[in-house]
C-alpha cells in the first residue's frame, strides 16, 4: 500500500488521486465537526467552497429539515445556524437534517479531493476506524490535509501520522513518501501528549486566543467514534458498509 501525505490541497494534482482513497483532514476544526454531527443523527452534510452557494442551497430545502454551519477565520457567519465548534452540533440540533457547511479551510479540501477513487473524512476522533477502513480496502491513500490559510498545518499532519501509526500497529505492508515518513515520526514523537505538541502551532494558538480552547481539547481526542464518513456526490454520509 503507498501512502503518501500532502500538507496542503494546492500541492494535490489530480493525477495523484486517481484509483486511490483520499483521507480529507481538517482536525481543527472542520472534520472533527463533521464527524460529531453525524455521529449525533445528522442525516447528510453538503460542503461547500463560498459562503453564497451555501445560502443558494438551502433554498432548496423545506425550513426545519436544514441548518446553515460554518465559519469565516473562525468566527461565525453572519445569519448562519451554527458556527464551526463541534459542542453545537449536538443530537438535539442536528438529527435527521441536512447541514450545509462552509468553511474556510476544511471544506474546500474536501471539493479538492473530489477526484480520488473514494474520499472520507478524517480527525482525530475517528483515527483507528479509517485506519482499519483504509488495511480492509487495501488502495493506496493519499491524506489530503487542510492546512491553515493555504499553509502547513501542524495539527493535520499530526492526524495523518496518528493513522499511519494505528496501520503500523496491524502490520500493514506500506511504502510512504517522505512527508508520510516525517508524519509518523513526529506523531510518535507527541502520541502521549498531542496538546504539548500543538500549544506552539500557528492554528492552535489563533483558536485559543479566540476563545475555543474547549473545542481543541475536543478535536485532539483518540477514537471516540468508530464512523466512516464517505463524500459523494457532493454530500457527506456515513458509511453503511463498513464498521469501524
Amino acid at each position: 500500500m503507498k501512502i503518501s501525505v500532502y500538507a496542503i490541497p494546492a500541492s494535490i494534482d489530480d493525477r495523484d488521486l486517481k484509483e486511490r482513497i483520499a483521507v480529507v483532514i481538517d482536525v481543527l476544526r472542520a472534520a472533527s465537526t463533521i464527524i460529531t454531527a453525524l455521529n449525533n443523527g445528522c442525516k447528510e452534510i453538503i460542503p461547500t467552497a463560498e459562503i453564497e452557494e451555501a445560502i443558494m442551497l438551502a433554498k432548496n430545502y423545506e425550513k426545519d429539515s436544514f441548518l446553515l454551519g460554518g465559519e469565516r477565520n473562525a468566527v461565525k457567519i453572519d445569519g448562519f445556524d451554527l458556527s464551526n465548534s463541534p459542542y453545537e452540533y449536538t443530537p438535539e440540533a442536528v438529527k435527521g437534517r441536512t447541514v450545509i457547511m462552509t468553511t474556510t479551510n476544511g471544506t474546500q479540501a474536501i471539493r479538492k479531493a473530489n477526484d480520488a477513487k473514494e474520499v472520507i473524512i478524517g480527525s482525530f476522533l475517528n483515527a483507528e476506524a479509517v485506519s482499519r477502513y483504509i488495511r480492509h480496502r487495501g488502495d493506496d491513500v493519499v491524506f489530503v490535509c487542510a492546512g491553515t490559510d493555504g499553509k502547513f498545518s501542524l495539527d493535520d499532519i499530526l492526524v495523518a501520522g496518528a493513522m499511519i501509526d494505528i496501520l503500523e500497529g496491524m502490520n500493514t505492508e506500506m511504502e510512504m513518501d517522505d512527508l508520510a515518513l516525517v508524519s509518523l515520526h513526529l506523531y510518535k514523537s507527541y502520541k502521549s501528549n498531542l496538546k504539548k505538541a500543538l500549544e506552539n502551532a500557528y492554528h492552535y494558538k489563533n483558536l485559543v486566543r479566540a476563545g475555543y480552547e474547549k473545542d481543541v481539547d475536543y478535536c485532539i481526542q483518540l477514537n471516540l467514534f468508530p464512523i466512516i464518513p464517505v463524500y459523494k456526490d457532493g454530500t457527506i454520509r456515513i458509511s453503511q458498509n463498513f464498521q469501524g
